[in-house]
């Protein structure tokens, strides 16, 4: 290609870097294509950099990560026959201050007879606990491929999805954090993937702006259910400490914005220094009585089974998911 002709990408960055001015967000179709060009590999380094950041200075749009994720969608190499899956459950961000609590919550629904989709990826921070590695040493299942994670969810009710399964093309680009010394958008709308169209989606952020971006984007996609909050560490685990905002969409409806109550009071929680995953084990089998891991499962547990329909209320919601917690079978039949 001539140097002074123009490349295809060109115009997307241009759209997002002609100044305060003129600069304005893509729309849906053009943030469609322009995702489509990057899983390709059809734009240049430079440009991807300079595309990824400028979304990130001017923080992404509903329409832009909607548009985004249907591109993903379209390159999925999914089964050919019908998958069945009733919650979609993204993990993309680590813990470093507590223990991941909530793999508890989704094993609990699934013991309860829910199938959960769960997928994320791990490594791009040092020094966090990513979901993956607990998956495995709860032994729940980790799949190869999508057919294979149909398979699991089949027999077991439950598949974790690496995101190099989904895109290897975003497993590289949700690498390049350390690079550029901030997050992407494809942090933003990789949790917005639901492979296999599960009518319910959760999703948990670490800043809050985010939550009006996530809502908007999820009506846009005609999600049937989805609810996304302010988790620990930006998982979705409800703080039981803190009053916790729920935004809660039904299709294209307008969101609906619940503030749950603090499980705790407002203590401190102290950090935990050992990050110990066994533990995690101990309070499934009941073998250790911890009050803020509990509280963290059963208030993780009820935030879901609310956006589920399971639930009319916040004390319905919790007094189910307490009783979804006791029926439970403590032995872990999967681990080693």
């Amino acid at each position: 290609m001539l140097a002074h002709t123009p490349h295809p990408f060109a115009k997307f960055v241009a759209i997002l870097g002609r100044g305060k001015t003129k600069q304005r967000h893509l729309t849906i179709e053009e943030s469609r294509e322009a995702m489509e060009m990057v899983l390709a590999d059809e734009v240049l380094p430079e440009q991807l950099g300079a595309f990824l950041m400028l979304l990130r200075l001017k923080e992404e749009a509903p329409e832009e990560i909607a548009g985004f994720v249907q591109a993903t969608r379209s390159t999925l190499d999914l089964p050919s026959r019908p998958v069945s899956v009733d919650l979609d459950w993204s993990s993309y961000a680590g813990k470093r201050i507590q223990l991941p609590w909530f793999v508890l919550s989704v094993l609990a629904l699934v013991d309860a007879g829910y199938k959960v989709a769960m997928h994320g990826t791990e490594g791009h921070t040092p020094g966090r606990v990513y979901t993956r590695g607990v998956v495995q040493m709860l032994g729940l299942s980790v799949a190869r491929t999508l057919t294979e994670a149909a398979d699991q969810v089949d027999e077991t009710g439950f598949t974790y999805i690496p995101l190099e399964v989904l895109s290897p093309r975003l497993r590289e680009l949700i690498e390049l954090r350390p690079i550029f010394g901030l997050r992407s958008p494809v942090h933003t709308f990789t949790r917005m993937i639901n492979p296999f169209a599960a009518p319910v989606m959760m999703n948990g952020i670490f800043h809050r702006g985010f939550m009006d971006i996530h809502s908007g984007a999820a009506r846009l996609l005609q999600q049937p259910a989805m609810a996304v909050f302010r988790g620990e560490g930006g998982e979705i685990e409800r703080r039981p400490n803190k009053p916790t905002q729920v935004w809660t969409t039904h299709g294209d409806a307008e969101p609906q914005v619940e503030t749950w109550p603090p499980l705790l009071g407002d203590a401190h929680q102290p950090v935990d220094e050992t990050m110990d995953v066994d533990k995690l084990v101990d309070v499934w089998t009941g073998a250790s009585e911890d009050p803020y891991a509990l509280a963290s499962v059963l208030g993780t547990l009820a935030i879901t089974l609310r956006t589920m329909g399971k639930a009319d209320s916040i004390e319905d919601a919790e007094r189910l998911a307490g009783e979804t917690w006791e029926q439970r079978d403590r032995s872990l039949p999967g681990r080693p």
